[in-house]
């Protein structure tokens, strides 16, 4: 996929998890929203991957420590065919594989996740294990920056640096808002960047709702490294639907159905534009 229709996917995406969310009448709609752009730039252009052969040894792992924001991992997973996209219908619902969190009965998910400060260390594991198993993937861990709180990353933060993994990556869904306020309010965990590079990883800082940004970034990485990578990526809560965007009651707000219309008619029209500006 081009810079364009990568946009385009993620306007897709968001359509998808904001009906998904309003037919099941629970999610994390504001969280979910800021992190596409980083999900679709992973799963669509930079990770090795494979629906047909999600075990696959030398596939690139992705863990989403902040599990909350899931709805748009199950979107995209259901797109690319981990799963039949008709199962959309039952997130959140009794029975379901689809819950509110990272399921790994699901194919496509590596771990449980969603108590927060938990994915880091998880990934640390998987990197160490690759890097001594002389496995050439890579792994990609999404934090929240509420979840920059939790001591468990800075143990994690610690472990990673001092096994050298280059082959590890951090991501920060820089957003600025959480459950309660925000997060400068809340607690602050600033300066992020002299924190990350103190603890001795190799801290990029971009904007983590430019796709084309996201790309070049995750492309320049030299995982042959003694440092692992962590990218502050700066993104807006709610991306993509106006009314939504950098509201802190849309961390969990489930839209209504006529907020759901407005979202996609709004998302809709980006893509029209994108189309009109490609052509």
């Amino acid at each position: 996929m081009n810079i364009t229709d990568l946009k385009i996917k993620a306007a897709q995406i968001r359509i998808d998890l904001m009906t998904m969310i309003t037919a099941a009448q629970a999610g994390h709609t504001g969280g979910s929203l800021s992190n596409t752009d980083i999900l679709t730039a992973l799963y669509y252009r930079v990770m090795k991957h494979n629906p047909t052969n999600s075990k696959d040894e030398n596939r690139d792992r992705f863990i989403a420590s902040k599990g909350h924001s899931v709805e748009s991992l199950w979107c995209i997973l259901a797109d690319l065919g981990y799963f039949p996209k008709e199962e959309l219908t039952t997130f959140s619902q009794f029975g379901t594989r689809l819950i509110g969190h990272p399921n790994n009965k699901v194919s496509g998910i590596e771990m449980n996740t969603g108590a927060l400060g938990h994915g880091l260390a998880i990934s640390v594991g998987m990197a160490l294990a690759g890097k001594r198993g002389g496995k050439t993937y890579k792994v990609y861990c999404l934090m929240g920056d509420g979840e920059q709180t939790e001591g468990s990353i800075w143990e994690a933060a610690m472990a990673g640096a001092h096994y050298k993994l280059g082959n590890l990556i951090g991501i920060i869904d820089l957003n600025g808002l959480q459950i309660s306020g925000k997060t400068s309010d809340v607690l602050s965990s600033e300066p992020l960047d002299e924190k990350w590079r103190a603890f001795g990883w190799h801290v990029i800082e971009i904007d983590g709702n430019d796709i084309e940004q996201l790309i070049s970034t995750f492309d320049m990485i030299d995982h042959k490294s003694d440092k692992p990578t962590l990218i502050l990526a700066k993104t807006t809560k709610g991306k993509g639907v106006s009314f939504a965007e950098n509201q802190i009651s849309w961390h969990h707000i489930v839209p209504t159905v006529e907020q759901l219309n407005l979202a996609t008619i709004e998302l809709r029209q980006q893509i029209e534009a994108l189309r009109k500006e490609e052509n």
